[in-house]
């Protein structure tokens, strides 16, 4: 379909993507630019080579194949265009759906990239201007802007090939699209589409915190999720018993994978709570205020250790006394700056067991109650 959106008869919707051409030095001031023009999100492509440390913290399965880095790069960016009366159409619904008292916000899509032929072609000559105007003062290559239309199925779905079934115990998660396999028989089955922003499930730092939960989980119990991506922990802790799970997440793409995996899971959404936004800091007071104080039996956090290091000051505000803070994403390096952190609480908190798997590590701990905890216990897990 041409023209630049799909009507309401279930046709796939197109995009416009828009690539610039240009130097890796020009990346940060082109961001900003868009930035400022109503842009975000733009996708970086480049040859810079990743650090170790780089390849070690990012958490995604499959790591990207660069050639020489030659000092090119392109930024792309997708715009959803629509008739002006087609817009405000789309516009008026999200804005009533909004304001309306029985649906969950946290859930509807964003509306940033709705435009008319109009507006983006006043956009695109903005940033055409601003470009000749930046080449004054860095090299920003050819600054070509390339334009095509893409299918949502095209650029959303072309990972999906290398997403296929696999274990955690006996916890056997598989892409939504697939046909259940033979091996599914007596194991707890997950459906996911973790989308293009989140992992399949399949890092070790996930699988550390399917350990945990399997372990800690009981029925009836309440789990927050911190930093929830896909919503594949929280879903797992429903699966296993749990009675409802909160959750928040950085990301507002959250909100659509969160909704699709329950879809897939057979789950209501009235046991998955999802909200958008920080706990950390001062910004995060409201967010705190709003989960509540001493209401959960097990916390999870498969984030990095800096992010777990300031959660340890946080995460016992949400437990009852006696839950469980199960951690994961940290790399083995910084297993010991992460167990200072709770050291240095221990008031507050007992240390129940430590894992690993490759170079991650996975730590749970307890909040203090009167009854004794469980001696500490340290595992290692090996890839199968």
């Amino acid at each position: 379909m041409k023209g630049g959106y799909a009507g309401r008869g279930g046709e796939e919707m197109v995009w416009r993507k828009y690539t610039i051409h240009t130097t890796v030095s020009a990346e940060e001031i082109l961001l900003s630019e868009l930035a400022e023009l109503g842009i975000l999100g733009a996708e970086i492509r480049d040859r810079v080579p990743l650090s170790e440390s780089e390849k070690k913290e990012m958490f995604i399965d499959i790591l990207p194949e660069l050639g020489p880095d030659d000092g090119r790069a392109e930024l792309c960016f997708y715009v959803e265009i629509l008739p002006h009366d087609e817009k405000e159409r789309r516009l008026s619904e999200l804005k009533k759906r909004r304001e309306d008292p029985g649906v969950d916000a946290s859930y509807l899509p964003n509306s940033d990239n709705l435009y008319t032929e109009e507006e983006i072609s006043s956009l695109l000559r903005e940033l055409r201007d601003r470009i000749e105007r930046m080449r004054a003062c860095c090299d920003i290559g050819e600054g070509r802007i390339e334009s095509s239309e893409t299918e949502d199925r095209d650029w959303i779905d072309s990972w999906k090939s290398f997403f296929h079934p696999f274990s955690v115990e006996d916890i056997l998660i598989k892409p939504s699209w697939e046909e259940l396999p033979p091996e599914a028989e007596g194991k707890t089955v997950i459906e996911i589409d973790p989308g293009t922003a989140f992992g399949t499930g399949k890092h070790e730092s996930t699988q550390l915190c399917l350990r945990g939960l399997k372990k800690y989980v009981r029925p009836g119990m309440r789990v927050l999720d911190i930093g929830t991506g896909s919503g594949i922990l929280g879903i797992a802790a429903l699966k296993l018993g749990a009675a409802t799970v909160d959750a928040t997440d950085l990301d507002e793409a959250a909100a659509e994978a969160v909704r699709e995996n329950l879809l897939a899971n057979r789950l209501p959404r009235d046991r998955f709570r999802l909200r958008i936004g920080n706990v950390i800091g001062p910004e995060g007071q409201e967010l705190r205020k709003e989960l509540g104080f001493s209401r959960f039996d097990i916390v999870l956090a498969n984030i990095l250790a800096p992010v777990i290091i300031l959660l340890s000051g946080v995460a016992g505000d949400f437990l009852k006394p006696g839950g469980v803070f199960l951690c994961s994403g940290i790399l083995r390096e910084r297993e010991e700056e992460v167990l200072s952190a709770f050291r240095e609480r221990e008031a507050l908190w007992e240390i129940l067991s430590i894992t690993h798997q490759g170079e991650w590590s996975g730590i749970a701990v307890g909040k203090r109650a009167a009854e004794d905890f469980r001696p500490l216990q340290t595992h290692q897990h090996q890839p199968r």
